[in-house]
């Protein structure tokens, strides 16, 4: 069985505990199986309170961190995070599961949501420049290190999207120096774009981000 299909098992069976566990939203709990924290773990994600999810994760790794299910609720929570949103955490969790269980059998699938968590936590361009630069490097360095990959046509999608983004921040900074006087501050981010793998040609500017939307 790979390493995909390991997972979805793993996360199907959290979620046959579901409803067979009680919420103790009032209660202290502590000195609980292991089984129990990763029930209420898949009774938290499935009720969409990802905080308690989060919370009994902290519970589960305090009390039992050798535990096997540790694996699955590590993935669980990152994919769950990646569903809501939360880029951010859904790369805390990957980033512990690299520590702890990346392999040579899962660290090529490991690697690529983490990118896919980085490109898709880009909300505004403006703000989010220097995530644009680590996940263009980070993209490229994946493609190096796993040339073969079932995830490379992916990759290079994100890679382009991101140089798309990066130009036309570029082309924003230096139409925005122009408007204001300074042209040779405009000359600047428009010397940056000469290198660029893409052209303008190549770009139809969305009315919207476009950052996610090979996810959709």
């Amino acid at each position: 069985m790979n390493f995909k299909k390991s997972l979805l098992l793993g996360i199907a069976v959290a979620f046959l505990f579901v409803g067979c566990s009680k919420d103790d939203d009032d209660v202290a709990e502590f000195n609980k199986p292991a089984l129990y924290w990763y029930q209420q773990i898949g009774n938290s994600i499935a009720a969409g309170n990802m905080d308690k999810a989060d919370a009994y994760y902290i519970s589960l790794k305090s009390e039992h961190m050798r535990s096997p299910l540790m694996q699955t609720a590590m993935m669980m929570l990152a994919v769950a995070h990646m569903d809501n949103e939360e880029y951010l955490l859904a790369g805390y969790y990957l980033d512990e599961y690299n520590k702890r269980f990346g392999g040579e059998k899962n660290r090529e699938y490991i690697e690529y949501m983490k990118l896919k968590a980085a490109f898709l936590g880009i909300k505004d361009v403006y703000k989010d420049q220097k995530l644009i630069m680590d996940s263009i490097n980070g993209a490229g360095t994946y493609l190096l290190r796993y040339p073969g990959s079932t995830y490379t046509p992916l990759v290079k999608t994100i890679l382009v999207r991101l140089h798309m983004a990066q130009y036309l921040l570029n082309e924003n900074i230096a139409a925005l120096y122009e408007r204001t006087g300074k042209p040779e501050a405009a000359k600047i981010y428009r010397e940056k774009n000469k290198g660029s793998v893409v052209e303008m040609a190549d770009i139809t500017p969305p009315e919207k981000g476009f950052i996610g939307k090979i996810f959709d």
